[in-house]
């Protein structure tokens, strides 16, 4: 999955970096390069404008790449894990269970440590614990995910607000000078134009981030899930229950 959101951002680095040579095609030369083509582009669509959508890009990122580190911290070999608690559990050792349990790092972990510390009250009380902690860990993974959200909503909004302002300036200029000549509007429409292709290309990154963060999260949900059932099977043949 790595290799996959690597090659994905890499596509949509390169798309940008296409996008602005497309539009550069007839003025630029040959030997500009994307970056300054970019930063041209940055410039011409009022820096300052544009550094509120840049600002988006680096939170949005920001906060893409905490999730992804710590949701790749979080993963944890389910089978692995419920096969070592088993063996414990066959041997009569319910403490040392939950020191795997407990020393095993992620959410899958910490659920199954929750169910085997209240075994002692019953197959109800360790689904009721597995359920309530597990509420509490999906919580943790989705933690931040509403400010991604936040800013792949407003980079577009901020790009389209750009456009408007444009075409106001553009329509302002038409009105001191009284003419309709595309040196009068073009500087106007420029700006609108390149505000709202910043806006989108920002937009399209972090949804891509957004998209593998919320799959992530849903595969390790299904673990956890998968492994709390396995549990209460383990504890059930091994005669945990009074």
């Amino acid at each position: 999955m790595r290799k996959v959101i690597a090659l994905a951002f890499v596509f949509v680095c390169a798309s940008y970096f296409g996008a602005f040579e497309v539009l550069a095609q007839e003025a630029s030369g040959p030997s500009r390069t994307g970056f300054q083509l970019i930063k041209e582009y940055f410039i011409s669509g009022d820096w300052r404008f544009m550094s509120i959508v840049l600002v988006c890009l680096i939170l949005g990122l920001a906060f893409c790449i905490e999730r992804i580190i710590t949701l790749n911290i979080a993963t944890t070999n389910t089978d692995k894990l419920l096969s070592r608690i088993d063996e414990r559990l066959a041997d009569g050792d319910v403490s040392g269970a939950m020191e795997v349990a407990k020393s095993t790092p992620g959410p899958t972990a910490a659920v199954l440590y929750e169910g085997l510390r209240n075994s002692g009250d019953g197959p109800e009380a360790v689904e009721k614990a597995i359920v309530s902690y597990g509420s509490v860990q999906m919580g943790l993974l989705e933690k931040g995910l509403v400010w991604i959200s936040l800013f792949i909503a407003i980079a577009p909004m901020l790009g389209f607000m750009g456009t408007v302002i444009g075409m106001i300036t553009a329509f302002d200029r038409i009105e001191a000078v009284g003419d309709l000549s595309p040196s009068v509007v073009a500087g106007g429409i420029k700006v609108a134009l390149l505000t709202t292709v910043f806006g989108l290309i920002v937009a399209i990154i972090l949804q891509i981030f957004y998209n593998y963060i919320v799959s992530k999260i849903d595969g390790i949900v299904n673990k956890m899930e998968d492994a709390s059932i396995g549990l209460v099977d383990v504890m059930a043949r091994n005669k945990v229950f009074n």
